[in-house]
């Protein structure tokens, strides 16, 4: 059974995490506010239940999340944690008077985000970053969603923004000499799509990759080619949304959210299915949802959001639940895993 506390390798670096991370956009105000005091309960508190793997990244709320972990770390044992940031975007003055628009993120600075995947960007990224978080090294550090510009969707076209020859030639060039001068201890990329990351793995020497929303109990497609690859080349994987938007944590409910839309009625129909299966077994649909990423040798930790040390608290136990292989066995009877699934790639750890 994988807890919280069971730690996993970070490639070949000798960096070990926790199966279960603490995600930084909670702490950044994505979609409500969360008080200061709340965010420093919630990085307290992670690290009592053995949560002390923290991702962040310096667009997340244009700098907040790295602040919030700030008012925090500082004061902790630099060894008793292990900390992510990324690099890609560049945190910019608007004008004065400019209408910055909406963001997902609310009572952010007054900062845009602006996309910079050369090698000087990568290096005064790092260094805002250590200033934020108040601290002189970080452990992991990934390039930032290097396929995402203003229109486009990866969803629908996985290479309609590439800019994979930029992050190559510039972010990637700075973050392997900081890592051969072990200023940081791992390489990494980030983003919500699995196609451009097998380009990554194939081109350059990375040790884990951050991968949303695409290795999940309803979506996992990520396994078909990309998680087969990083076990053959010792590539770690890091499971961002395991969740897919929060419907395998709510359930099948009104408003309930996939993969950041309103679910479909199919989705909810399978949703659906897998709460009754799960009843049949006793455990959570959480635990299901965060159990399902962590069977595969190449996926060392998963990621969900908290906006609370409650809801962390939740993660934690649903990860503590024993999922019986038989659980696995009578979900695939059912026709009830993603269409990608490949149980035999899989160590079964649960």
């Amino acid at each position: 059974m994988a807890t919280p506390l069971e730690r996993r390798a970070i490639g070949k670096t000798g960096i070990r995490v926790p199966t279960l991370g603490l995600g930084g956009t909670g702490l950044a105000n994505l979609y409500a506010a969360v008080a200061d005091d709340e965010a420093e309960e919630l990085v307290r508190g992670a690290r009592s239940l053995g949560v002390d793997f923290f991702d962040t990244a310096p667009c997340y709320g244009v700098g907040r999340s790295e602040q919030r972990l700030g008012m925090v770390l500082p004061g902790l044992p630099r060894d008793s944690f292990v900390l992510s940031t990324k690099v890609g975007y560049d945190l910019v003055e608007p004008p004065a008077g400019e209408d910055i628009g909406e963001s997902l993120f609310v009572d952010s600075p007054r900062l845009i985000t602006r996309f910079d995947f050369s090698y000087d960007a990568a290096m005064r990224s790092i260094e805002g970053s250590l200033a934020r978080l108040r601290i002189d090294r970080l452990d992991m550090v990934a390039i930032h969603d290097p396929d995402q510009t203003a229109g486009a969707d990866p969803a629908a076209d996985p290479y309609g923004a590439s800019l994979f020859a930029e992050a190559m030639a510039g972010a990637y060039r700075a973050l392997d000499d900081l890592r051969s001068q072990k200023v940081i201890g791992a390489v990494g990329v980030g983003m919500n799509q699995w196609q451009m990351l097998v380009d990554f793995a194939r081109e350059g020497d990375f040790d884990y990759f951050l991968c949303a929303g695409r290795y999940t109990l309803l979506r996992a497609d990520a396994g078909e080619v990309l998680l087969p690859l990083c076990a053959e080349k010792g590539i770690s994987v890091i499971i961002g949304g395991p969740y897919s938007s929060g419907i395998l944590a709510s359930g099948a409910v009104d408003g309930a959210m996939f993969d950041y839309a309103p679910a479909p009625p199919d989705i909810l129909e399978r949703v659906r299915a897998l709460e009754g299966l799960c009843r049949e077994f006793g455990i959570s649909l959480r635990a299901a949802a965060l159990h399902y990423p962590l069977r595969h040798r190449a996926v060392a930790s998963v990621i969900p959001g908290a906006r609370s040390l409650a809801e962390l608290q939740q993660n934690a136990a649903a990860l503590g639940e024993a999922v019986p292989a038989a659980f696995w066995q009578a979900a695939a009877d059912r026709g009830l895993l993603p269409g990608h699934d490949h149980l035999a790639s899989r160590d079964a750890t649960t």
